[in-house]
């Protein structure tokens, strides 16, 4: 029996979206303990320590509460959109490290962090599950742990590396870099996202909003 490995096109565009951003975020989760130690003014270990907690317990608690909500939207639209704005949210958050000076700027972007993939992992996990390839879902998910597993890898040795050459500065820069890429690979799916990018009903729903108001002029 031969396993085909391909999965259809929405699932391979959610896959590459989490590849792309969670390598790049590989690059500095290794070695941020050591950015909170040295870049932040009174940081320590500690630091660190309510950091972490305040993304697990943001995410966490926001993940219930997003799926709820987008599970009473019936359309599509809403995962899609709650995907593509928290990942864009989570993508910016590296810039702002470069700019943090105390604990606190690092808490709040922290928790920028947190809702950020709350709410794009309600989104993610919806679409994927909705368009899975049936009688392949280990595989389909094993293509996504695996792909983030070694782009991870590979990143947190790359990321070690250029913070020894280059600094903290251009790494971050990097991070929010491929982040982006992971949201733009997001719009690959306007066609197979129903409702998003529904170009015939924006056409027709101008056509006779403009018909409408000629007809009252004419009136």
């Amino acid at each position: 029996m031969m396993i085909r490995l391909t999965p259809n096109k929405v699932i391979k565009y959610l896959i590459l979206s989490d590849l792309v951003f969670y390598t790049g975020w590989g690059f500095i989760n290794p070695i941020f303990a050591i950015f909170v130690v040295e870049r932040i003014q009174n940081g320590s270990v500690f630091v660190v320590g309510v950091a972490a907690a305040v993304f697990w317990i943001t995410k966490s608690l926001l993940r219930i509460p997003i799926g709820v909500f987008l599970d009473t939207c019936p359309s599509e639209k809403d995962d899609y959109l709650s995907l593509v704005a928290g990942l864009f949210i989570a993508a910016l958050v590296p810039f702002g490290y470069i700019f943090a000076k105390i604990p606190l700027h690092i808490y709040i972007l922290q928790g920028i962090h947190g809702l950020g993939l709350a709410m794009s992992l309600s989104g993610w996990t919806a679409i994927f599950t909705r368009h899975i390839d049936r009688g392949r879902e280990a595989t389909d998910w094993g293509l996504d742990a695996t792909s983030i597993g070694l782009g991870t890898a590979i990143a947190a040795a790359v990321g070690g590396w250029a913070v020894t050459k280059f600094g903290f500065t251009p790494v971050l820069i990097s991070v929010g870099f491929f982040g982006l890429i992971g949201v733009a690979l997001l719009f690959g799916l306007r066609n197979e996202i129903r409702g998003v990018f529904d170009h015939k009903l924006l056409d027709h729903g101008l056509y006779f909003h403009l018909k409408d108001i000629f007809h009252r002029e004419k009136k």
